[in-house]
This record gives structure tokens, sequence and C-alpha cells, in this order.
């Protein structure tokens, strides 16, 4: 892709790059990393028609990591003249000098960082002009208010385009880089009127503007979504089957990443302590990580840190095969990276048991009577014991079939046991950043109620 949709070429960075880990060595630092990044970026919402605000982004920035030693100092700038890197380094290397020594501290080896990074074509600009981003934003409010009379109100929609690119270098030999892109359109329309409104929202995003859903049918699919919630009442407090709609589904994968991270597990502050090779999920259970996915939400040919990725199995047949490790979190649990400093790569969580035909109104029937859950409130999840309980709302089901809709309802239990009994997987699979599931089917839940 070309560099002209930014002010600084990839080549350009990495001579800013060479330059401060110049300027570190200079200094008397014995390692030294640094990032550079620059993006652009325009963003609309409008309102019941009218335009609320419309935003353009240019920025830019550099942080460097001096070593001396396992003693380690950062700073970072806007500037990247000549004498403004220069003074960020020092002012770096003099937070190393009077920071305590840490064993673990340090530079990924050189054998773990990706010296021939991949392109995985993450960059597809989008060069559309703010009047063009309203009218797509205003289309799709429309779309929803044009559904249903009782469609009243709305919350906006908008549209956000974002282009973006990095270099990041080390001392050790390794620079990479790339430009990657999103781009998202979103509307949150309401229904009813009075203490009777309800509100729900959709929104497609991606790194290709072309495979952007059309507004029509992100604002039709967001008011029906908003109706089918009207005149919605309590339950009483019972257990019960819960089926996750695949957007919240994706929260579940990552209360799992969450608890497996490296972080909480040299803290020993996760229900997860210990878990390699043992069993988490049920035998049917798989997830996959693949961060080399051309154009993937969650693609990336390396790490923060520069660490090579790779595809694994992270979960095989219920039994945990690998954590989420940056080089110091796996330093401190005496492992190895796993090529996770930033987060986890295109995560496919997925069932031996799923079949083609397991789609939404299949999973439906797969439950029987029970709770649909469409909509999350809280955090509610505590990594320490694993206790799970948030705010919900949704719809109940009975043989199969949606009978009305349900509000202010908790649902609660613990994150061992919910992993455990994940009894189904739909087909109706969503991409929600670097998680990719269906709706997952929860054996049993306290719904609290009235």
């Amino acid at each position: 892709m070309s560099d002209s949709v930014f002010i600084h070429s990839q080549d350009q960075l990495k001579q800013l790059a060479q330059d401060v880990l110049r300027f570190s060595k200079e200094k008397g630092a014995s390692d030294a990393s640094v990032d550079f990044s620059e993006g652009s970026g325009l963003s609309v919402s409008v309102r019941k028609g009218k335009i609320e605000t419309i935003e353009q982004n240019k920025d830019k920035g550099m942080g460097v990591t001096v070593y001396i030693g396992q003693k380690r100092g950062n700073a970072s700038s806007s500037d990247f003249s000549q004498d403004a890197l220069r003074a960020t380094v020092e002012a770096a290397y003099n937070i190393a000098r009077f920071t305590a020594e840490d064993d673990c501290a340090g530079l990924p080896d050189a054998d773990m960082l990706e010296m021939s990074p991949r392109d995985l074509r993450l960059c597809y600009p989008w060069t559309i002009s703010s009047e063009d981003a309203v009218l797509l934003a205003q289309r799709t409010e429309a779309a929803a208010f044009a559904v249903d009379k009782r469609i009243t109100n709305s919350e906006g929609a908008g549209v956000h385009a974002q282009q973006s690119h990095f270099v990041s270098a080390n001392s050790r030999g390794f620079i990479g880089g790339y430009p990657f892109s999103r781009h998202t359109i979103s509307v949150s329309p309401i229904a009813g009127k009075g203490s009777k409104m309800q509100r729900d929202d959709w929104y497609s995003s991606v790194r290709n503007p072309k495979k952007l859903a059309q507004p029509e049918e992100i604002g039709r699919y967001a008011a029906e979504r908003a109706l089918a919630r009207l005149n919605a009442c309590k339950l009483d407090t019972r257990k019960c089957p819960v089926l996750f709609e695949a957007p919240l589904a994706a929260g579940l994968l990552g209360a799992f990443v969450q608890a497996v991270s490296g972080g909480a597990l040299y803290r020993k502050s996760t229900f997860l302590l210990d878990s390699l090779g043992t069993q988490v999920f049920p035998s049917h259970i798989q997830i996959l990580e693949d961060p080399h996915i051309i154009g993937g939400a969650g693609s990336s040919p390396f790490d923060d840190e520069g660490v090579k990725t790779q595809r694994r199995e992270v979960v095989k047949d219920g039994v945990v095969q690998g954590y989420f490790l940056s080089t110091y979190s796996a330093r401190k649990l005496g492992m190895q990276t796993t090529g996770n400093a930033g987060g986890s790569h295109n995560l496919a969580l997925t069932s031996k048991l799923t079949k083609h035909t397991d789609n939404f109104k299949a999973m439906l029937k797969k439950m029987g009577t029970g709770l649909l859950v469409t909509e999350l409130m809280g955090q509610g999840v505590n990594y320490v014991t694993g206790d799970y309980s948030r705010g919900a709302s949704g719809f109940w089901v009975e043989n199969g079939v949606i009978q009305y809709p349900v509000e202010e309802i908790t649902i609660a239990g613990n994150m061992k046991d919910i992993l455990q009994q994940i009894v189904a997987i739909g087909t109706d699979t969503l991409v929600r950043g670097s998680k990719q599931t269906g709706s997952i089917l929860i054996e049993s839940m306290t719904v609290a109620g009235s």
C-alpha cells in the first residue's frame, strides 16, 4: 500500500527509529526499544438527521524504553525533530538511572524476534469526505426510523474512518512496522415513549470499507432489535439454561483470555491459576489462535515487543494448551513468551459438536426453555474467585420459541462452572475485535429477578 495517506513514509519512520537507538547507545544504554506511530481519521455523528459532530484527527507519537542493565526508563514525545528525540532518550535514561533493578526486565531474546515480517494486508484507507460520511450516517439513522413509527427517537448514528501506521525497533536487530485501518458505521435507535422506551444498537466495523454492511441494513436491524424489547417484564428468580447472543459470547471468551494472561497468572490473581494442561472446558471445545489471517481484525506478524506470532491451539478438547504471555510475564513465570504482548490475535472458539445447521434458531431449539441474553451491564467478574454476576436483559424462551422480552434481571454463576457447562456453540459467527464465536449455550445459571 502507498504511504501517501501519511505524512511520514515507513522508511522515514524506520530511519527515525534507528536514530533513537543510536542516541540511546551513545548515551550509555545497554539496550533500548522504540515505537513511532502516525494516524489520521474522520468521525461524524448525526442525531435525528442533524449533524452533531464532525471531527478530524491527525496524530503522531513516539515512545522509547531505555535499559541500563535491568533498570529501565520510559519517555515519549510527539515531536520528531532530532533535538526532541535526543531529549526524550535522555529523559528515559535518567528515569532508568533511578529505577530499581528488575530481574525480569529486558528485551526479548533475539531468536524470538520476527526479522522478516510478512505483509498481512491490514490497511485499506477510506478517503471519504466529511459530507459523504454525514450522508452515510443520515442514511443509517433514516433506515432505522423508517422501520416502524414506534421508533420515536435516536441516540444517533456515526461513521468513523481511521488509518494509521507504525514502526517498532530494538537494539537486538528487530525493526518492523505496517499500516492498518479500522472503519465503522453505527446507530442507536430508541423505540416507544415515556417510561416504556427501549434502545438498542448495531454496527459494522471492518478494515476494508468495501466490506462494511449497507447503512440501510444496519439501521433496519438496530430498529428491529429495539422494537423487540418493548413491553419487557421481569422474571422470578430461577435456575435455567442461558444462551448468550454472539456479540456477548465474545465477552466470555475475553474473560477466559484475561484469566490465563501473564499479568493475572504471576500475580496469582486469577481463578485459572496453574490451569495449563487442565480440563477447563468440556471436551468438545476448541480455541485456535491464528495471527496470520490476511486482513484479519486481530492479525499481526509480531507482537508489541517484536516477537514473532504463530498459529497455535490455545485449548484442545477442552484442555488448556497455552497461556497469553509477554516477555516480562513469561520470565516472572519461568516460561517463554507466547508472542502476546499487547493481547490475543484472531481467537476462534468452536465446538466439535457444532453442525452446519446450528444457526441461531437451532440454538434456541437446543436450549428449549430458558433465557436468551442480548445485553449485559457492568463488569461483574471477580477474576480471583471466578464469581460472575451481571445485570442483563433479553428474552424468555419456551420450547425453542421467543415468548417475551425481559429486563431488570441479574445472571450469576462462577466462571469455572460457566466454562465447563458450555453445551453448544452456534454457527451465527460474529467477529468482535480479535475474537470470533457464535452464540454460546450454557447448561444452567442463576437468574435473579423480582
